[in-house]
Parts: C-alpha cells; structure tokens; sequence
C-alpha cells in the first residue's frame, strides 16, 4: 500500500521540490473561468486550448478509476543578467537550458516505476503540460501553490520558478490543505507588464501577451505591439521578475540541466537572421526554443530589428 511518505520520499529522490495530493473530483467554479476565458478568446491561436473539454472538467476520463492527483513542481530559478544591448533578444529563463519536458518525462518515468515497485496494482498516466489536464488548478487544488495576479503559480518558499508535472492514479492518499491566496493588494505583475496582457487580476489574453506571440503564435506579430517587448526574442519575465515573493524568495535551481547552455540568455539579432537550418538544429534540438522553428525566431528577431 502506498502512502504520502513513500511519494514524497521518493519525488524527492529524482529531485522534485514541491509535492502534494488532491481528491480526483470534477471540476466547478474553475472549469466555468476557463469556459469563460475561452469565450473572451484569450487562447488567441492556440486551438489546443480548445479541446478535449470534457476531459479538462473530469479526469476521470483520461484514466478510467482515477482517484488521486499527485502535483509536484521543480524549480528551474536561474539568476540572469542581461546586457540591455538593444540588437540582443532576451531569451525567458526557462529556456536558457534543457528542454525541461525531456528532463521531467525521464524523472516521472522512474518515479512511476518505483512507486509500482512498491505497490503493483498502482495506476498512473502524468502530463507536463502537454495534455487535456487544467494543470495549474489541480497544483492549486494540491497544496504546492496560490494562483498569482500573473496566473502563475506560486509557492513561499520558490515563489513562481517552477515546473509542474501532474500524476493521476488510481490510488487515494491523505489530500493536501489549498494554500490561501498570498497576493494581497499587490499590483505589481499587472502594473509591470508592458503590453496590459493582464487585463483583471488573474486572467491573461494571449493576444497581447509577449510570451505567447514570441513562442506559440504562428503568423505575424501585430504592429501595434511593436517597441513592446522590451527585446524579448523567447518568452518573457516580467510578470515574475517584479513580483515580491520571487524577489524575496527564489532560489537557484540544483539541477544542472536547467542552468544557462552556451550563454543562451541572449541572441544576437543579426546572428539570429544568419542562422541555417542546421545550425538551428544543432544549437536548439535539446531546447525549449526548438518549438519556435527558425522561421518563428527569425520572426521575433525581425520584429525586434524594427522596433528598434
């Protein structure tokens, strides 16, 4: 019989910080605010967040006898100093390393495995946010974080900087209290965000967001954001480089795979506009900017160039 000991020992081992544990229930009020940021048509161009509705709301159909929800989060904080040279594109400290699927698909991997070592008849099927799974909602549901203004999750001891991987079993477990919302009357992530992406306390339209037109927007970037994007070439930091509790508590990450590859925090926009195919491919295969392509992140680059 498996116990919350034996996972968070075991999490901890493969290097996972924040570990908690939720009853597999339908979603309610949730759900209804994602239905209605649908709706506003903040998911811009990502049709994905369209789909599988049903599964979003209850997880018991994407594993048939689901119990339990284990949320685990790993911090990826690496301390970044930017040059502030306007012909560099700043690159989100979450892709300066590895491509952090493939580093917590291996982690998840022998993490399963072992707990089926230590019980047979567990069950489980795990996303990294790449699945029909409201993945923020089930970490808040677990105890590991507060949603903040930003969307993001945060934790008091890592604030925002972390990856969260969901497990759903067939197991049930001794569930984890929610943490209260910390935010308090602090604006600064709305305040700070250069395009008003977030347009009321919680609720970010993708339309105007920088991290969503720099990586999953697939046509051009509007003009009217031009000279917005305070040089970010992949991703954007703003909203939690301002936010209090990642000022006060962020802590460098311990994993290796996770720090800065190749002084990747910064690209060259000329150099970027040179690159071939294959040297895109050599530099990025095991990185996080490999989903742009090297249309996209010439793209980014371009605009920059002429925000300038």
């Amino acid at each position: 019989m498996l116990r919350n000991e034996d996972v968070i020992r075991i999490s901890k081992e493969h290097n996972f910080d924040l570990v908690g544990f939720a009853k597999a229930e339908l979603l309610g009020k949730e759900f209804e605010h994602y239905l209605a940021w649908l709706e506003h048509g903040y998911q811009a161009g990502m049709k994905y967040m369209e789909e599988n509705k049903e599964k979003r709301e209850d997880i018991k159909k994407v594993l048939e006898g689901a119990k339990s929800v284990i949320s685990l989060g790993i911090n990826y904080y690496t301390q970044q100093f930017y040059s502030g040279v306007k012909t560099n594109g700043k690159i989100s400290k979450y892709a300066t390393g590895k491509d952090y699927h493939l580093v917590i698909w291996e982690k998840l991997f022998l993490l399963i495995q072992k707990l089926k070592d230590i019980d047979p008849s567990f069950e489980a099927i795990s996303y990294v946010d790449t699945g029909p799974m409201m993945d923020k909602v089930w970490s808040m549901r677990s105890g590991i974080g507060w949603q903040g203004k930003h969307s993001n999750i945060i934790n008091k001891e890592y604030g925002s900087w972390f990856f969260i991987a969901n497990i759903i079993t067939n197991k049930e477990f001794d569930y984890s209290e929610q943490i209260e919302d910390f935010c308090g009357t602090c604006t600064a992530c709305i305040d700070a965000c250069p395009t008003r992406a977030i347009t009321e306390p919680y609720v970010v339209d993708s339309n105007k967001c920088i991290s969503y037109h720099t990586i999953e927007n697939k046509g051009e970037i509007p003009k009217e954001l031009a000279g917005k994007f305070d040089n970010w070439i992949f991703g954007c930091d703003i909203c939690q480089d301002v936010c209090p509790w990642n000022i006060k508590f962020s802590q460098t990450t311990l994993l290796a795979e996770f720090n800065d590859r190749n002084n990747n925090k910064e690209l060259e926009l000329d150099r970027v506009m040179q690159l071939t195919e294959e040297e895109f491919k050599s530099l990025y295969s095991k990185s996080p900017i490999k989903r742009v392509k090297l249309k996209g992140l010439k793209r980014n680059a371009k605009f920059l160039n002429e925000s300038i």
